[in-house]
């Protein structure tokens, strides 16, 4: 079935469930646990706990929203009805933004991990074929699209209840590895549960909501979801669970199972692990699951950018040439453009690929906070408008509202503004944000003049 929008109903429950699936479980959490970890000690636990609680609201919120309007064009369309035009412009290409860096970021993991098997293999060749490779799928159709996705995200789900039994078993059977005993005293040895004070866990706030990023797309794949009114709810609700799970029960139990010291940037957390054991065949495995969730990234965020790009072209808010659709009812404009700027960023990595992974997460970070505050304050603005009898308020609601909303806005906040106190790279990032906010401004007045007119829904 063929949507207002030119695309078609092709994701079926199979599939969503497992894009959101996907979309909770990616490279933060298996790149750079370990590094955080190591900086913060057993106490990164709670930063992924407080961190998975606001992705929750944030999730619910963008469920309202997803069952009052379902749309491909997500937030930007909810921004443009309860916010303004400009807060639909400045949150469409602040996510672009967000997927842009996180696409180079990726590609450049990719990479750097494919190096491992074959260190004399031009790097950057590594990062143009793998990019060849997702344009490819989704250039050619939206159900090929989601069944890669649902294999990607077998995969890591597969690994990580793998690690998870295994983990359990040896904190239940007190298994001696690494030079200790795996069990709850790791949570406290070596300095104790906070070894390097609670403000080093603060400053862990930005990259674990990269870790949490992507969780959004299931919002944007409902407009090209069967009977999103059914799937789209319990898609959501299961993130509670995935990231409790997942996440936090990860972290958890690397914390337990080997001492916070054992771990470090330069290695997957659970490669630490599985190599402890005596396992060097972990290796290999994990490699090949890192490169799959790089993959599976870089996968939704061409997804994700090419229908909200056609959105805002659409309206006269990005490049013409974004807003168009081929036979195949795939947005390969707005794709091809992102493509684009994967493509820059694998020239720059070729050239200075010193801190590149990191400095590029750090500004995608920037973006998933903006997507995440837009999407509760649309929220709240839905919740007044409902209030005021302009519309009707969906059954499936945030729960706590207004002040859950509020809450995790302020959240969001502080970790913005604890970004310069934090590590080199993050200071890159935060002193990028008066070039982002000029950029847009610029941006918004260049277009004006053939910008279509449009009032808040709620004004």
């Amino acid at each position: 079935m063929k949507t207002d929008e030119g695309y078609v109903h092709a994701l079926g429950n199979r599939q969503v469930q497992m894009i959101a699936i996907g979309g909770a479980i990616g490279v933060g959490l298996f790149l750079g646990a370990g590094g955080r970890l190591q900086a913060a000690g057993p106490a990164l636990v709670l930063s992924y706990a407080a961190a998975g609680l606001v992705a929750f609201f944030v999730m619910r919120a963008l469920g309202e929203l997803v069952l009052y309007k379902p749309s491909s064009g997500s937030f930007v369309e909810y921004a443009g009805d309860f916010l303004g035009p400009w807060a639909a412009f400045a949150s469409g290409w602040m996510y672009w933004v967000n997927w842009a860096f996180t696409g180079i970021a990726e590609l450049t993991a990719i990479s750097t991990y494919v190096g491992l098997w074959a260190p004399h293999f031009p790097r950057w060749v590594t990062a143009l074929i793998a990019l060849a490779s997702v344009l490819a799928v989704n250039l050619l159709s939206v159900r090929l699209f989601g069944e890669l996705e649902f294999w990607f995200a077998m995969l890591k789900v597969l690994a990580i209840c793998a690690f998870l039994v295994v983990a359990l078993a040896l904190v239940a059977f007190g298994t001696s590895l690494g030079g200790g005993t795996a069990g709850l005293g790791n949570l406290v040895a070596n300095r104790g549960f906070l070894p390097n004070g609670f403000p080093v866990v603060l400053m862990s706030m930005q990259s674990v909501i990269f870790a949490y990023s992507a969780i959004e797309l299931v919002g944007i794949a409902a407009g090209e979801t069967k009977n999103p009114r059914q799937v789209i709810p319990r898609a959501i609700n299961g993130v509670i669970w995935r990231i409790a799970i997942f996440y936090v029960g990860s972290v958890l139990l690397l914390a337990m199972v080997l001492p916070w010291t054992a771990y470090g940037p330069g290695q997957s957390p659970f490669v630490t692990v599985f190599a402890a054991l005596g396992a060097p065949w972990a290796a290999d495995v994990m490699n090949l699951i890192v490169i799959t969730a790089a993959l599976s990234s870089c996968n939704s965020g061409l997804y994700s950018t090419g229908r909200i790009l056609r959105a805002m072209a659409l309206k006269g808010e990005a490049p013409a040439f974004a807003g168009r659709i081929g036979s195949r009812h795939v947005p390969y404009g707005g794709i091809l453009i992102t493509a684009g700027v994967f493509v820059a960023g694998v020239v720059l990595y070729y050239f200075v690929p010193e801190r590149a992974f990191n400095i590029a997460t750090a500004v995608a970070s920037l973006g998933v906070v903006t997507t995440w505050g837009t999407l509760l304050l649309c929220q709240i603005r839905l919740r007044e408008a409902a209030g005021r009898g302009l519309l009707v308020r969906p059954s499936f609601r945030m729960p706590g509202a207004p002040y859950t909303g509020w809450g995790s806005l302020a959240f969001l906040g502080l970790v913005v503004l604890l970004m310069p106190f934090a590590d080199a790279d993050q200071r890159v990032a935060f002193f990028c944000v008066p070039l982002l906010v000029a950029g847009i401004v610029a941006g918004w007045r260049i277009t004006g003049s053939r910008r279509s007119a449009g009032t808040p829904l709620d004004q």
